[in-house]
């Protein structure tokens, strides 16, 4: 018996430590999951749209800026975690041929722009920007803020803060904490998470129009999520759309839902 029990305290102390190397591992290499960083050289700044801000202390942020005809919304877009500033440009121009402005932001670490995401990072970039569309005219109640998939976390807070009239949320969710939870439910990610976009604990307290857009076939957000945050915002709508999953919800041929995203912005049924 003393030595099956000293068989079995082994046993117990080699997993608990491989446990605890496990949390450690994950605590440290979370922001390389949450934030794939696609990187683009050269900088942008010379192509037509897009334009460089400074952040000070040697950072900066790219944009792509269509502006808005006048006294028409200007459409301030916050891209997912694994897409770049680039690739925003067919919603812009789709945007603007709409009659609506649209200003993209790029997040710190992401394109061509240095440094390293964090969610407070991303707030000051996002914050930032939107401080540069005030100084070119356009106010909160001409900026409709728009996010997808990680972005939307970025929007809501925007939102928050006081800085739009309208939000538009494609594939949101109710906090990164509870998507590493459904990833990883053997770790007690609640506690190791650094950057927890916790969209649910906001909700209640943003009053604009909010317009949800979801695949009923996400496997990497459930749709129940975007259900679930449409019953939290004051003022929503969630239209979810059928047989699309997380990458391809707004890429229809008819592009339908983009389509949805112009009209809602500019106020229309």
């Amino acid at each position: 018996m003393p030595r099956l029990r000293r068989m079995l305290f082994l046993v117990l102390a080699t997993f608990g430590t491989l446990y605890l190397v496990l949390c450690v591992a994950a605590f440290a290499l979370q922001r390389s999951l949450l934030y794939p960083a696609p990187r683009r050289t050269p900088p942008l700044e010379n192509i037509e749209g897009f334009s460089r801000l400074p952040l000070g202390e040697g950072l900066y942020v790219d944009l792509f800026y269509l502006p808005a005809p006048p006294g028409a919304p200007t459409v301030v877009h916050f891209h997912g975690n694994g897409e770049e500033l680039l690739g925003q440009v067919g919603l812009g121009t789709l945007m603007e041929a709409r009659g609506l402005g649209f200003l993209a932001v790029e997040y710190p670490g992401y394109g061509a722009s240095p440094g390293s995401p964090t969610e407070q990072d991303i707030y000051a970039a996002a914050e930032a920007a939107l401080t540069w569309l005030r100084a070119k005219g356009v106010t909160a109640q001409q900026t409709v803020l728009s996010g997808r998939s990680l972005g939307t976390g970025v929007a809501v807070e925007m939102a928050r803060r006081g800085h739009g009239a309208r939000v538009m949320l494609v594939s949101p969710y109710t906090s990164i904490s509870d998507i590493a939870a459904m990833a990883f439910p053997f770790l007690p990610t609640r506690l190791l998470m650094r950057d927890r976009y916790d969209t649910a604990s906001k909700a209640t307290s943003v009053k604009l129009p909010v317009l949800i857009i979801h695949g009923e076939e996400d496997t990497l957000i459930p749709v129940d999520m975007g259900r679930r945050l449409g019953k939290l915002f004051p003022q929503a709508v969630v239209e979810t759309v059928a047989g699309a999953g997380h990458n391809d919800v707004l890429e229809d041929p008819g592009k339908v839902f983009k389509n949805r995203m112009a009209s809602f912005a500019l106020g229309q049924p």
